[in-house]
């Protein structure tokens, strides 16, 4: 991450562009140390999240994950005590297809980094996120973590480990889209462009790539114009009516269920396929069929 503060607004950008900024614990704890940073900064008044290189995230680093049986980019932090949930090599045993998997050692591990995405939605203060280039996967759940969205026109974002290997651990899909229209993405794991995510009403503007950061900035410094108090009872009193429809016992269950989809036999030989060929052989078969990969948002 990289952590700056311009006038009002908190800036929070992803930074590992060679991994197209994908999720490891590291990532994680620091996305929830800078959020509470920006939260208790009396001079903020609007955090701006956003990724560098090619497209804000691509999800979980699942190189780590797939190809490493479970590993979660643990360099840097302090180790985790032994036999915890974040323990490296009880996330590896966890994910052994030959031992036996304990779905709350798994809870244990993914509902912290559900903790920490929620921070975005649990910060007293608006967050903005802005997309560009793709958004998929893991990556969805810190944009639709975040307050508003803005995607510039022609970004991807979505959910395609919905086809196997994945449930989206936040749930936040049909609380942002509607059932109906969440069933539609999460039945087929296709994905929206920004035009479409606009349409949909996910995205709260979508300009063109090349105006997305003028058209943010200009949002960012709208909500930072406003009394700090006035924003935070906003915000406070929009959430109410998402934790009134069961938004975090819908998270339980999507946690779980992420768990038990990497523990299928389908999950299983997704798994097993990316550490024998590599995760994004695995990918490409995944979805080929549905010709969608790489960044097309094709529907059939």
């Amino acid at each position: 991450m990289t952590y700056a503060v311009t006038g009002r607004v908190a800036r929070i950008t992803l930074d590992r562009p060679e991994r197209g900024n994908g999720i490891t614990r590291g990532l994680v704890s620091e996305l929830e140390r800078c959020v509470e940073r920006a939260d208790l900064d009396p001079d903020v008044h609007v955090i701006l999240l956003a990724g560098n290189g090619k497209g804000f995230c691509g999800g979980y680093d699942l190189v780590e994950s797939a190809e490493g049986r479970g590993r979660m980019g643990e360099e840097g932090l302090a180790p985790p005590p032994p036999g915890s949930p974040i323990d490296p090599a009880v996330m590896a045993a966890n994910h052994d297809p030959s031992g036996t998997w304990d779905p709350m050692v798994d809870y244990g591990m993914m509902g912290r980094n559900v903790r920490a995405f929620m921070s975005l939605f649990h910060c007293s203060k608006p967050v903005v996120c802005k997309v560009h280039g793709y958004c998929v996967a893991g990556g969805t759940d810190m944009a639709l973590c975040s307050d508003l969205l803005m995607i510039a026109a022609d970004a991807k974002i979505g959910y395609p480990p919905a086809r196997v290997w994945g449930a989206p651990t936040t749930a936040m899909w049909a609380y942002r889209l509607g059932s109906q229209r969440a069933k539609r993405l999460l039945f087929t794991g296709d994905c929206l462009s920004g035009g479409e995510a606009l349409e949909w009403g996910l995205a709260i503007e979508a300009p063109a790539a090349e105006d997305l950061d003028a058209r943010t900035e200009i949002l960012v410094q709208r909500i930072a114009g406003n009394p700090l108090n006035q924003l935070q009872m906003m915000k406070l009193l929009v959430n109410q009516s998402l934790y009134a429809q069961g938004l975090h016992q819908t998270q339980v269950l999507g946690t779980v269920f992420d768990g038990i989809a990497r523990h299928t036999e389908e999950g299983y030989a997704f798994q097993q396929k990316a550490a024998r060929d590599g995760f994004k052989q695995a990918v490409r078969e995944r979805d080929e069929p549905f010709g969608d990969l790489g960044a097309s948002t094709f529907k059939g």
